[in-house]
């Protein structure tokens, strides 16, 4: 693991110029097991597809009936069925897993960590983070308070991937750009989530363009689609978003994997016809 201030960029002479990688969109259940089954699934098609690296949604193994079901399920760090799941997945496809989210042990016993692990394709865990900012909402029959079941994380996360560094978020930590200007120069923003439909509908594809155009690098958004289990309607639309805002590819709702490629080249190419980034004057 590493936090973004501690580590510079790779040289790019030893950066891959390119790399296919694959949002899963997913309509997770109360059923881990079954989530799991359907997880494994889609990592396979991305695989067969030529994915090198994977992103799995916010909550992919488990959507329970009540916020504190995910409590029963939580595991130790690097200990337990759903972290074996991943490793093993990684090694067995090749190819870089960041796993979604999943719940962690927290010091406080009543609730739990909602933290993204990152495998590399020997099945490695290279990184972790923990989600900083907890999601509130009311409107009418929906209401939402995750700091009831979830304990914040602390630290901004990165990690360096063949073609770049590459940022870690989770959901709502989309609507706070300065975690995304902390993590430095990125190719990659990764946002597993699961927006509500309400939410989504209104403001998804538009935060997630803005870090995109920002930042000047490629985001890819895995997220939860669907009509679930527990009543919970979730707004999809995964995809994979360019350096210049444009989106590459997109699934408004339901299981499925959404791919493209990302090229350093487009970063260079937009950073060098607009250098916002270099304009930079405030941290």
């Amino acid at each position: 693991m590493s936090d973004s201030h501690a580590t510079a960029p790779l040289p790019s002479a030893l950066l891959s110029p390119t790399c296919r990688v694959a949002a899963l969109q997913m309509v997770s259940t109360p059923d881990l097991e079954r989530n799991l089954a359907d997880a494994g699934h889609l990592i396979a098609e991305a695989a067969a597809a030529g994915a090198q690296l994977v992103l799995l949604p916010e909550y992919f193994c488990f959507m329970g009936q009540h916020e504190s079901d995910k409590l029963a399920l939580r595991e130790t760090w690097r200990d337990g069925p759903i972290q074996r799941f991943l490793a093993d997945a990684a090694q067995r496809h090749k190819l870089w897993i960041i796993g979604g989210t999943l719940p962690l042990t927290a010091p406080d016993t009543s609730r739990v960590l909602n933290s993204t692990l990152v495998f590399d394709p020997q099945g490695n865990e290279v990184a972790r983070y923990d989600k900083i900012h907890l999601f509130s909402f009311e409107k009418g029959d929906e209401s939402f308070d995750e700091a009831r079941t979830i304990s914040p994380g602390h630290a901004i996360q990165t990690f360096d991937a063949p073609f770049g560094r590459v940022g870690l978020s989770v959901c709502y930590d989309l609507r706070f750009p300065e975690q995304y200007r902390r993590m430095g120069d990125c190719a990659l923003i990764v946002v597993p989530s699961a927006f509500t439909h309400t939410t989504g509908r209104a403001h998804w594809e538009t935060l997630l363009r803005a870090r995109a155009i920002e930042n000047q690098c490629y985001v890819l958004a895995a997220a939860q689609g669907g009509k679930h289990e527990n009543g919970r309607r979730t707004w999809g639309h995964s995809m994979l978003i360019d350096p210049w805002g444009q989106i590459l590819a997109v699934r408004a709702e339901g299981a499925g994997v959404v791919s493209g490629e990302l090229e350093l080249a487009r970063i260079s190419e937009v950073r060098q016809s607009l250098p916002a980034w270099r304009h930079r004057v405030l941290d």
